[in-house]
């Protein structure tokens, strides 16, 4: 039992960052591109419509304040440990050197569950929608092919292209970021042309019960547990919309895992995670105003509901820019989880918790390519033949538990290591931190029942492998002999 709380001495993580091999390539400029690529998704295209429907109204955009408010909490203990401890595997890490070893794999596990299966949903998205653009055969693209053949060509292309190198994989994110921002920013010009200020009334609507009744397994945990009639709209309504919304903030926990390729770790993270957080969720809370104003809330369209918003107003050409947006979004979704797979398997094979050689550096291109390969033919095994429909929550719990552990991680390192040096610090620790993870725990609590089933047989069966793999096999147990290993680091 002592074992599984043993915690990895800081100043070994930190040695191990500047040995691992991983060349150190990124500014805050190029963080801020990764994060806005993974973050703006068709969260902004699609939860809005849904949740303004189906929960909050026009108040909606009040949901988005407060998932982008528990965003920013989060985002702030991230960047408190990824500029004090600057290393891949991120909250895997981060738990490893604060509250021990069982911690740190379970995290891992689930980070790793949520960045695969989150590739295999975007990737079965982005073919659904290029096969809608171009009109492609049904059979072989969208969610209703017997093999998606789309979804799995598109991520072994950008599988390619995450193992050749983390600059490039940086610049096919930059492009596809300044696109789906300009279509974004296109999109709430254009929008504020056909504003109607009636549609905002009313603002909060009434609460109300809900018109469809969910078995046990579909309700919310947190009103399965106590009992509760399911409702929307008014205050409640704003509330669960926000725990929906928030997971359009997901992802930017992603950057923390490219400590070990940012030129200057301590500064630019901070930049990365914070800067594209605030930049999304103004667009978020801009594009939320728009779509509002444009249609009365109860006749917006659920499949697309800002494309058909504007083709409801006579401007279908930017319905097709909507379109094309979103495919450009979800391609830098996937580039920066496959980025970010191959970083988090590399940490917990370097730490003898996965087999050795998956933190393999390549020679040539300083990518730790066989975590990232091995990550990509899972991937695409999920999106060619699996639907993933109710698995989708599964991504966002796994999301809102890392969140969990970093909130944490943030006062309980702050006591066992004061003298590290800190660029950034969380404004009124350890009461921030831990309002943030009651905050996640919340959101956690509003995800349906089944889905925490489901997070609790993956949890059992990492913990078996734990058990009969990671505990025997972890290098803080048996440490190598001491040498610099992988490819030297460098631009």
């Amino acid at each position: 039992m002592k074992n599984l709380f043993r915690t990895m001495p800081v100043e070994e993580v930190l040695a191990r960052g500047e040995r691992g091999g991983l060349n150190r390539r990124l500014s805050g400029v190029d963080l801020i591109g990764f994060g806005i690529g993974i973050i703006i998704g068709t969260g902004v295209f699609t939860l809005t419509g849904i949740e303004a429907k189906n929960h909050a109204g026009p108040a909606v955009v009040v949901s988005f304040v407060i998932g982008g408010i528990v965003a920013a909490l989060a985002a702030m203990c991230y960047a408190e440990l990824a500029s004090a401890v600057p290393t891949a595997g991120s909250a895997y890490t981060y738990a490893y050197a604060t509250l021990g070893e069982v911690f740190a794999w379970m995290i891992g596990w689930d980070l790793l569950l949520e960045f695969v299966l989150g590739t295999a949903v975007v990737a079965r998205g982005w073919s659904g929608y290029l096969a809608n653009l171009l009109g492609l055969p049904g059979e072989w693209f969208g969610e209703h092919s017997t093999v998606n053949i789309g979804a799995m060509l598109i991520v072994a292309v950008l599988t390619a292209v995450a193992v050749a190198g983390i600059r490039e994989s940086s610049r096919v994110t930059n492009a596809l970021v300044v696109v789906k921002v300009t279509v974004c920013v296109l999109v709430i010009v254009a929008g504020l042309y056909y504003f109607k200020a009636a549609n905002l009334h009313p603002f909060v609507p009434p609460a109300q019960p809900s018109e469809s009744s969910a078995s046990v397994t579909e309700q919310p945990l947190v009103q399965a547990l106590l009992g509760m009639g399911q409702s929307v709209y008014g205050v409640g309504g704003i509330l669960s919309a926000a725990a929906v919304v928030f997971f359009a903030y997901t992802g930017f926990e992603a950057l923390a895992n490219l400590g070990e390729e940012t030129k200057r770790p301590k500064r630019d993270l901070p930049v990365g995670l914070l800067g594209s957080l605030i930049l999304c969720t103004v667009l978020y809370i801009a594009v939320a105003l728009v779509l509002i104003g444009m249609v009365d809330y109860r006749h917006i369209d659920e499949g697309a509901p800002l494309a058909a918003a504007f083709q409801s107003v006579g401007a279908p050409w930017i319905a097709a820019l909507i379109s094309l947006s979103a495919i450009t979004g979800l391609t830098s979704v996937m580039m920066v989880e496959l980025v970010t797979i191959g970083r988090i398997g590399f940490a917990m094979s370097r730490d003898g918790l996965l087999p050795a050689p998956l933190s393999k550096v390549h020679p040539r291109w300083g990518t730790p390519h066989r975590m990232t390969i091995a990550g990509a033919v899972i991937i695409m095994l999920f999106a060619g033949f699996v639907p993933l429909s109710a698995l989708a929550d599964m991504v966002s719990i796994g999301a809102l538990s890392g969140f969990v552990i970093v909130a944490l991680a943030v006062p309980v390192l702050r006591r066992r290591k004061p003298q590290l040096a800190r660029p950034f610090r969380v404004p009124l620790s350890p009461w921030l931190p831990i309002l943030t993870a009651v905050g996640c725990l919340y959101l956690m609590m509003n995800l349906n029942v089944m889905t925490w089933l489901r997070f609790g047989i993956w949890l059992a069966i990492g913990l078996a492998v734990y058990l009969l793999y990671g505990r025997r096999n972890a290098r803080i147990a048996n440490p190598p002999p001491a040498k610099t290993t992988g490819a030297p680091v460098g631009g």
